[in-house]
C-alpha cells in the first residue's frame, strides 16, 4: 500500500449542474399483464448527491477542503440535498430557484440491474445564475484549483465569465465537458471527456495515431494544457505538449459506471492541488475510477480504498 500526499491543504472549488439520485431498490418475479414490462416491488430506496456534488463528495473523501457552488430548486428535493451535504465536510452554497425543481434522476433498481431511469428537470432562471456568478467572485481567492462540472443543466450557462475570471486570478480549471461545442471551454487548464464525448467533437478515429493528431489539435485550438480522455476498458489517455501518456485499465468487473467521471475529475484535481504531476495525478485518477466502477450507484472512493489500490 502507498501512502497518498496529505491533501488537507488541497483547496477546491467545485461549480456546475448538482442534482439528487435518488434509488428504488426491489424485487422482481412477474411480467405486468398491462405491457411486456417487469413489477419491481420496491422494497427500500437510497437517496444520494449526484452531479457536481459528487465531484464534490468524492474530493472530500479524499481529504481535500471543497467548496461547492450551484443552483436548486426551492423545493423537497433541493431540502434533501442540501441535509445529504450537511454531514461531508463540504462548504456548501447552493441557490434557490422557486422557478425550477431540483434535477433528480430516479433509478428503478431491480436484482441489482437497472431497469429504469426517470428525470427531472429545468433550467435555472438567468437572474439566480446571475447572483451565483457574483458569490463565484467571491469564493475564487480562497481555491487553488476549479472544476466545472458541466452536465448540460443549465448552472455553467455563464462559464465563459467563470474561465476568464480564473485566468485572471491564475487559478488552474478542469473541466468535465458536456455537449458539442467546446470553443465555451478554451482557457481551461483541461478537459477531461469521455470516448463517446470527444468522438462527438473531433470525429471517430481509425487508430491510436490518428486519435493523438486529433485531440492535440483541439488541445491546441482550445488553449489547454491537456486532454484526458477517459476510455473505459482502455483505461486513460493524457494528451499534452510532452506528448501522449496511457494509463491501462485495471482488471475487474465492471458494476456501474454512473458517478465514475465525477470520481477521475474529483481525485485528478485533488492530487494536481497537492502539486503532483500529470502522470501521477492521472496514475491515480485512473486507480480511483476503477474502483468506483466496481460499486453500486453514485458513490465515492474513499483515501484508505486508493491508497490500498495503489
Amino acid at each position: 500500500m502507498n501512502r497518498l500526499p496529505d491533501l488537507s491543504s488541497a483547496r477546491l472549488l467545485v461549480v456546475g449542474d448538482v442534482m439528487l439520485d435518488r434509488y428504488w431498490f426491489g424485487d422482481v418475479n412477474r411480467i405486468s399483464p398491462e405491457a411486456p414490462v417487469p413489477v419491481v416491488k420496491i422494497e427500500r430506496s437510497e437517496e444520494r448527491p449526484g452531479g457536481a456534488a459528487n465531484v464534490a463528495r468524492n474530493a472530500a473523501a479524499l481529504g481535500a477542503q471543497v467548496a461547492l457552488l450551484s443552483v436548486v430548486g426551492d423545493d423537497e428535493a433541493g431540502d434533501t440535498l442540501e441535509h445529504l451535504l450537511a454531514g461531508s465536510g463540504i462548504q456548501a452554497s447552493l441557490h434557490r430557484d422557486p422557478a425550477i425543481s431540483t434535477t433528480v434522476k430516479l433509478r428503478v433498481i431491480g436484482r441489482q440491474q437497472q431497469l429504469l431511469r426517470i428525470d427531472f428537470e429545468t433550467a435555472p432562471s438567468h437572474e439566480v445564475l446571475n447572483a451565483k456568478l457574483a458569490e463565484f467572485d467571491a469564493l475564487i481567492d480562497a481555491c487553488e484549483l476549479l472544476i466545472l462540472s458541466d452536465y448540460g443543466k443549465g448552472g455553467l450557462t455563464h462559464i465563459t465569465a467563470m474561465l476568464e475570471r480564473a485566468r485572471k486570478a491564475g487559478k488552474r480549471v478542469l473541466v468535465d465537458p458536456k455537449g458539442s461545442d467546446y470553443t465555451r471551454y478554451r482557457g481551461a487548464t483541461a478537459i477531461t471527456p469521455n470516448r463517446s464525448e470527444l468522438a462527438h467533437v473531433v470525429g471517430q478515429w481509425r487508430d491510436e495515431a490518428d486519435l493523438a493528431q486529433r485531440a492535440q489539435k483541439l488541445r491546441a485550438e482550445l488553449e489547454l494544457e491537456a486532454i484526458l480522455l477517459t476510455r473505459s476498458e482502455e483505461g486513460m489517455s493524457l494528451f499534452s505538449a510532452a506528448g501522449v501518456v496511457h494509463q491501462p485499465a485495471q482488471a475487474r468487473e465492471v458494476f456501474d459506471v454512473s458517478g465514475a467521471g465525477d470520481t477521475v475529475i474529483a481525485t485528478l484535481a485533488a492530487m494536481l492541488a497537492a502539486r503532483q504531476d500529470w502522470p501521477e495525478a492521472v496514475r491515480l485518477a485512473n486507480r480511483a475510477g476503477g474502483i468506483v466502477v466496481g460499486k453500486l450507484g453514485t458513490t465515492i472512493v474513499t483515501r484508505e480504498e486508493l491508497e490500498a489500490e495503489s
